[in-house]
Order: structure tokens, then C-alpha cells, then sequence
């Protein structure tokens, strides 16, 4: 009955449903009209739901005393990973057919896969030393690298919004969820400093 009482199996498939879902929606003919917009984009918007779930977790523990919600960080930050490599190899595969040329063509010429190529790089440290013994390697570096999540976020945000262009609606969501958890990250770290 342990099992039943741990919350980390539950949010780990909780974490599998998108994966779930479109294999559901292929295997019943469901992705609609363009398959491989369909599953590049909900893939994209996964990732950056993944990412701002993570970054919920500190604001979270803070405003409920909950310290135990650490423990499901490192699980959601990798399933954000997980979901961008998805993400990424839809565009290689399905959008570019593995054409390096037109891949790098397309970065230089569309600011929106730019920008989504830097929220990637800046994510592969993140999932690189997402393990204890790199924790324990670089010491008080890994806390400096692992705030790369913050730009990777951001630029997260202004792929999504250059991708859409017309309806802002959902970019704005994220990017005003993106703006709350990084300002209350800002007014904890001006009380402390003012408290010396």
C-alpha cells in the first residue's frame, strides 16, 4: 500500500499521459488535418508546460511548507527534457527529413526555430548533470548551471510566441506564468538580502 501513498509513480504517469495521448490520437486516426504540425506543436507545448512545472515547484514549497515537493523536481525537469528531445526530433525527422542543410538554414533564416534551438542547448546541461554524483562533482557549480533553466524558459516563451504570430493568447498565458514565478523568485532573494 506504500506504493498507493507515494506520490512520485502517479505523477511520473501522470507525466506519460501527453506520450499516451498521441499515440492514442494516431492509432485512432485523430491528429488531424497535418499530422506532423499536430504532434510537433503539442509536443513543443508539453515541453514548455514541463518546464513551467518545474519552475512551480520552489514558489510551491515556499507558500505551502511543503519541502517534500523537491523530491518530484528533478522528474519533471526531465520529463520536460524528454519532451523537448521529442520535440526536436519531430522538426528533424518529420518536418525536415534529417536535411542538416535545410535544418541550419532554417535556424539562421526563422527566429522562432532559433530561439527554439537555444532553449535546447541550454536545456542538454541541465538534463547532463541531472544526477546525484554530478551534483556531487560540481558542488556549488551545478546550482549556477542548473539556473540556465531560467533563459531556457524564456526563450521557450519567445519561440512559442514568434510560432504563432497572430493569436498571442496562449504565449501570453505562458509567458505571464513564466513572469510571476521568476518575480517572486526576484522578491524572495531582495527580502533576504535586505534581512542581511
Amino acid at each position: 500500500m506504500a506504493f498507493l501513498r507515494d506520490p512520485k509513480p502517479w505523477l511520473f504517469l501522470i507525466c506519460l499521459y501527453p506520450l499516451a495521448r498521441l499515440g492514442y490520437l494516431g492509432y485512432t486516426d485523430g491528429l488531424g488535418v497535418n499530422p506532423i504540425e499536430f504532434i510537433t506543436r503539442s509536443l513543443g507545448t508539453w515541453t514548455l508546460t514541463g518546464l513551467l512545472l518545474t519552475l512551480a515547484v520552489t514558489p510551491a514549497r515556499r507558500l505551502t511548507g511543503r519541502a517534500s515537493l523537491v523530491r518530484h523536481r528533478r522528474m519533471l525537469g526531465l520529463f520536460a527534457f524528454f519532451y523537448g528531445v521529442l520535440h526536436l526530433l519531430s522538426y528533424l525527422w518529420l518536418d525536415q527529413f534529417f536535411d542538416w542543410a535545410a535544418m541550419v538554414k532554417d535556424v539562421l533564416k526563422r527566429p522562432f526555430i532559433t530561439f527554439g534551438m537555444v532553449a535546447f542547448l541550454l536545456l542538454l546541461p541541465l538534463a547532463l548533470t541531472s544526477t546525484q554524483a554530478a551534483m556531487r562533482r560540481l558542488g556549488r557549480n551545478w546550482q549556477r548551471v542548473h539556473w540556465l533553466i531560467y533563459p531556457a524558459a524564456i526563450a521557450g516563451v519567445l519561440h512559442y510566441g514568434w510560432l504563432v504570430k497572430k493569436d498571442l493568447t496562449q504565449p501570453l498565458i505562458y509567458g505571464g506564468i513564466l513572469a510571476l514565478f521568476l518575480g517572486l523568485r526576484v522578491f524572495w532573494r531582495y527580502k533576504k538580502t535586505k534581512a542581511g
